[in-house]
This record gives C-alpha cells, sequence and structure tokens, in this order.
C-alpha cells in the first residue's frame, strides 16, 4: 500500500495529567475514527509546559518509559484503534532526565525511544534546566502494517530548527517527518511572533527533502505564556494541505501517496546531486 493518512492533534493542556490524557486520548479516537493510521499529539502533552521556569520539584514529575503514565495510556489506546502514536514524554533513566519520544505501534508496544537532540535554554524555554542532550541518535521507525512501506522520522520541537536534523532522518531512509512541538510567546520580547519562522523552517525541509512535514502544537495561556498553535501538514512540495489555527482545538489529516513522493525526490536530483566530500564543515565545532 502506497497511501498513508496521518493526523496532528492541537489542544490546551491543564496541571492535571489525568484530563490531558483524557483529551488527548479523546482527540486520537477522533483522527482514527477519520481513517488516520499514524497520530501526532503536542510536545510534553502530560501536563502544562514546565520549562518556562526551573523548580527543581518538577523532576519528580519524570518517570521511565515503561511506567509513565501518558505512555501506558497511549500504548493501550494505539492496540485498542491500530494506530501508530508518536508519543513525547518526561523520562527519568536513574539519575538522569530526558524529554523523550517513544514511539508507539499499532500493536501498542514501544518500538523505540528517542531523546531530544537539541536542548533550548532562554527565558520561558529553560530545558536545559531539566534535560540532558539526548543520546540516542536521531532514529526511524517502519510504518504500520498498514502502509508499510512508510519510514518514520521525528524530531522533537527544537530539534525542528535544524536542517540537519531532517537531512539525517532522510539519509537514515525516512519519507515522513514528524515534529511534536510545544512553542508560543517569547517573554523576553512581546514583540516577537514565531509562529511564521516556525512554520517557514519546517516548510523548508519539506522543500529540500522533497518530504511531507506534520507539526502538532498546543494551543492556550499557561500562566501568562501563550502557546499558538498553527499545526499544519505539508505534502513534499512544502504546500500546507492541512492546517489549524492560533486558537481552536482538533485535529488535521491527510492522505499521502508515498509512491508519487519518492517520484518527486528522484525527479528534483537533491540526494542524486549531494557533494558530502565537501560537507565536512558541517560536523566540526564553530
Amino acid at each position: 500500500m502506497t497511501q498513508i493518512t496521518v493526523a496532528a492533534l492541537q489542544l490546551a493542556f491543564s496541571d492535571d495529567i489525568d484530563a490531558n490524557i483524557g483529551n488527548v486520548s479523546r482527540l486520537v479516537r477522533e483522527a482514527a475514527g477519520q481513517g488516520a493510521q499514524v497520530i501526532l499529539p503536542p510536545e510534553l502533552f502530560e501536563g502544562e509546559y514546565f520549562c518556562r521556569i526551573e523548580d527543581e520539584g518538577l523532576f519528580a514529575n519524570a518517570a521511565p518509559v515503561g511506567e509513565h503514565k501518558a505512555v501506558l495510556a497511549m500504548q493501550a489506546l494505539a492496540e485498542a484503534l491500530k494506530v501508530t502514536i508518536p508519543t513525547s514524554f518526561f523520562e527519568a533513566d536513574g539519575p538522569h532526565y530526558y524529554n523523550s519520544l517513544a514511539m508507539i505501534g499499532p500493536d501498542g508496544e514501544v518500538q523505540g525511544v528517542y531523546r531530544k537532540s537539541h536542548i533550548p535554554d532562554g527565558p520561558g524555554y529553560e530545558e536545559k534546566f531539566y534535560f540532558r542532550p539526548g543520546n540516542t541518535g536521531f532514529k526511524v521507525w517502519r510504518g504500520p502494517p498498514s502502509a508499510p512501506a512508510a519510514k518514520l522520522g521525528v524530531g522533537v520541537c527544537w530539534d525542528q530548527w535544524y536542517p540537519e536534523t531532517a537531512r539525517a532522518m532522510m539519509l537514515m531512509g525516512a519519507e515522513l517527518l514528524f515534529y511534536p512541538t510545544a512553542i508560543g510567546s517569547e517573554p523576553h520580547d512581546t514583540s516577537l511572533d514565531t509562529a511564521r519562522l516556525w512554520r517557514r523552517a519546517m516548510v523548508g525541509h519539506a522543500v529540500s527533502n522533497v518530504v511531507p512535514v506534520i507539526a502538532a502544537n498546543r494551543v492556550g495561556t499557561e500562566h501568562g505564556q501563550t502557546f499558538y498553535g498553527t499545526s499544519f501538514i505539508t505534502d513534499e512540495r512544502g504546500d500546507i494541505i492541512a492546517e489549524l489555527d492560533r486558537e481552536e482545538e482538533g485535529v488535521i489529516t491527510a492522505t499521502l501517496d508515498l509512491d508519487r513522493v519518492k517520484r518527486h525526490r528522484a525527479a528534483f536530483g537533491f540526494f542524486r546531486d549531494r557533494r558530502p566530500e565537501l560537507y565536512g564543515r558541517l560536523v566540526q565545532d564553530v
């Protein structure tokens, strides 16, 4: 089967993990009812975006992948609905903490964990206080049995700004790129609205890699920090084929033809004309 239907979820969150899981579960069911085979919730949907402040008490909310409430709930839901759910969560691994993603397949099993590689540190987004840089490297997973030809690449939020992330996953065989996100207002500069930049960065990945991109953000205001939504799905040409606005909660879906994508990618020749022998500077420290 060369077609796959994907979905992105957009919603607001509170500090009640059970309510958040319930709301995400409702939208996952809605997306599955629309035929979605891979369903992407936003980043760290277990609660409010806690990284706006440094609070050592919040480390208590982390849990190992096999014990985390959000992961366990999405495992049960994925198995019941026979869908794939890339699930972002706050991971504890012994004394180490990560911003992680569990790739949950339609059998309810965790296929693997990706740990966010690029960790931001700035006003309102103080993630370096909580998370170590990921040590898994980038990962690509097989698609669901209903779309076995699909290969799924996932970057988490800040990863989405790096063209190296997208290109690395493409060289690993990715045919779809997913980005769960938590991004909104900038507390240090209220005049700065990064919504357009955020989209353009990922649309650029779609164009330069000839690959569909699926991005899921949160909405709502949390302690004065407003998240601007605008979740979207692009095709392999970077054209936005499904989107949500800055405030609405809901589901977007799109059906993509992977054979067509592959033909277009070959025709553009970006991977044929690469000159990796010239790119050594890219892996040197500044």
